[in-house]
């Protein structure tokens, strides 16, 4: 039989999860892999690229989206489980689940619709398939913008679970990775020398000079950042006498937040947990390249004889 796609898989993984254990994707891979009377051929079948094989991929891109409508979590690093919404889901005894049907959760429209912060032109869309009405070129690019907006909601979901330590061992690198404080040693010396004030977790270099300081926050939350904590960072740094400070968050901030900090004269930078992600996943920090395509064109030049 075909290998089965990643929606059709769904439903059965949700199944599976119903026994409310965790689990990890190896072992519904193979549970799945006997539900669907998988040939080891066709289990073994690799994708393109020759990294992995084309049903554990497809597995994996179930448990994501169905992880995306929370629908499973991850109680730790490897492993799901299915989740008390899950568990409703499957009491209405659904015949089908795909695309389609996850919609019906905001999270998961949310995921979907997310857009490329960098062009507007491209929306990611749960599509793997090559559309008629679109060129190669712009199923790729769709195809990577999915990809690169749920490797963003996994590595949230990563840096929610680590502790605060790791959390702040990850904003040095990142920063020193962006061209701030000198190299990872010094940056990290000054960003565990806490400031003497409340509301400032420490401080970097703005540069290898040193010509300037930046004060950083670093908050690790669940919650929406509002204006009364923003607020105390600014009071920080004016007992600092400092112009520059970065509050970190793994959440987001309140439009109230976002609007005081527009009409400081002191320059503040608002990062939110998306932003976050996105600059992690630019800068290479805490991922690591699966697969690389080249675009080839004809060189006319070459060709040209004259």
């Amino acid at each position: 039989m075909p290998i089965p796609d990643y929606q059709t898989l769904m439903l059965p993984l949700l199944k599976f999860a119903s026994d409310e254990e965790e689990h990890s994707l190896r072992e519904v891979t193979e549970a799945l892999s006997k539900h669907f009377n998988l040939t080891k051929e066709e289990k073994e079948t690799l994708l393109t690229s020759g990294r992995k094989p084309i049903f554990y991929d497809r597995v994996g891109w179930a448990r994501t989206y169905l992880g995306q409508a929370k629908l499973l979590e991850s109680p730790r690093r490897g492993f799901f489980q299915i989740t008390e919404r899950g568990i409703n889901f499957l009491k209405q005894n659904p015949e089908r689940l795909n695309d389609k049907v996850l919609q019906q959760f905001a999270e998961f429209k949310e995921f979907v619709s997310r857009k490329n912060k960098k062009s507007e032109k491209f929306v990611a869309e749960i599509t793997l398939l090559i559309d008629n009405e679109k060129t190669p070129e712009e199923s790729l690019e769709i195809a990577y913008q999915t990809i690169r907006n749920s490797l963003a909601s996994e590595i949230i979901d990563q840096v929610k679970s680590c502790s605060p330590y790791f959390f702040e061992r990850l904003v040095v690198e990142l920063l020193v990775k962006m061209g701030y404080g000198g190299t990872l040693q010094e940056a990290s010396a000054l960003v565990t020398r806490k400031g003497s004030d409340e509301g400032i977790d420490g401080i970097i270099k703005e540069d290898r000079l040193g010509l300037d300081v930046i004060y950083i926050q670093a908050k690790r939350w669940e919650n929406v950042v509002g204006r009364p904590e923003i607020q105390k960072f600014v009071g920080a740094l004016a007992g600092q006498q400092a112009r520059k400070g970065v509050f970190i968050t793994t959440s987001n901030f309140t439009k109230d937040a976002v609007d005081y900090v527009e009409n400081l004269t002191s320059k503040i930078i608002l990062i939110g947990g998306e932003q976050l992600a996105e600059f992690m996943i630019d800068y290479n920090v805490g991922v690591s390249n699966a697969t690389s395509y080249e675009l080839k064109r004809i060189d006319s030049d070459y060709f040209s004889e004259d």
